[in-house]
């Protein structure tokens, strides 16, 4: 294996899933918890962080990606992002979850416990980041010029930037709910997991087909985009201090902004 190609596959895989590690970790330490403008101001963060890198990191590319090809270069994005939008729609309808700061489960009717049913909804937010990390590690290893090495790396540490407050925000309020703090740690490690995966799933379908790789970018984009529509940018505008969530979006977008400009 190539240096450069085991790079990033190190970079793509673990970095963004240490990201989730170190926010459950916080867990173990602060013991008062956060307050409500500390979550909004994180929440907002990561929706920032999620939307730019949807278009520099994901929708950009696709566009790149189909010049030049049979069909007009936007039929692609277009046709990838409502299929992601649509998985994620029918994801979160089906899957039974539970959102913090709420007390009424979504999704199928669930006789699961409420600890479960937030990791749940954890899981619903990590996996189309890890998609989109996917689809940009396939991009490079099928040798798309437009997509570097540096791409790889700024899109994975943007993810793990925002996978930060995702990770305290869920494995916080698990102790609330009587779980030990060491066992919510592990369990919002656990759901960082589901990142890899949805990584490994977006390489495999790019690699049967490296055509379909304008689809897949503008897919991976989709689904961040119906997560922070349908679920991160909602919470921020509930209850009191929703400027703080408001300013947490700018800050996001413009640090996942410099980042992929920067080294991408």
């Amino acid at each position: 294996m190539e240096p450069a190609v085991a790079t990033a596959l190190a970079i793509a895989l673990i970095v963004p899933f240490l990201g989730n590690t170190v926010g459950a970790s916080l867990v173990l330490f602060l013991r008062r918890g956060m307050s409500e403008r500390f979550t909004k101001a994180l929440l907002g963060f990561a929706a920032g962080v999620m939307i730019a890198a949807s278009v520099w990191s994901l929708i950009i590319p696709s566009l790149e990606a189909a010049e030049g090809g049979p069909i007009p270069a936007w039929v692609p994005a277009t046709v990838g992002f409502l299929g992601g939008m649509l998985l994620l729609l029918v994801i979160d309808h089906f899957t039974p979850h539970l959102h913090v700061g709420s007390d009424e489960p979504e999704g199928a009717p669930s006789t699961l416990k409420k600890p479960t049913m937030m990791l749940m909804a954890l899981a619903i937010h990590n996996l189309p980041e890890g998609m989109a990390v996917g689809v940009v590690l396939a991009g490079f290893l099928a040798g798309d010029p437009t997509i570097t090495l540096a791409s790889v790396t700024a899109l994975s540490i943007g993810i793990a930037i925002q996978n930060v407050p995702e990770g305290a925000i869920v494995s916080l309020p698990l102790t609330s709910t009587g779980i030990s703090r060491a066992r919510a740690f592990v369990m919002g490690t656990g759901c960082g997991a589901v990142e890899p995966v949805g990584a490994v799933l977006m390489l495999a379908i790019t690699g049967l087909a490296t055509p379909l790789l304008p689809y897949v970018l503008a897919f991976a984009a989709g689904a961040m985009m119906y997560v922070v529509v349908e679920e991160l940018i909602p919470q921020t505008q509930m209850g009191h201090h929703t400027n703080i969530g408001t300013i947490g979006v700018a800050l996001g977008f413009v640090l996942m902004m410099v980042l992929d400009v920067a080294l991408g």
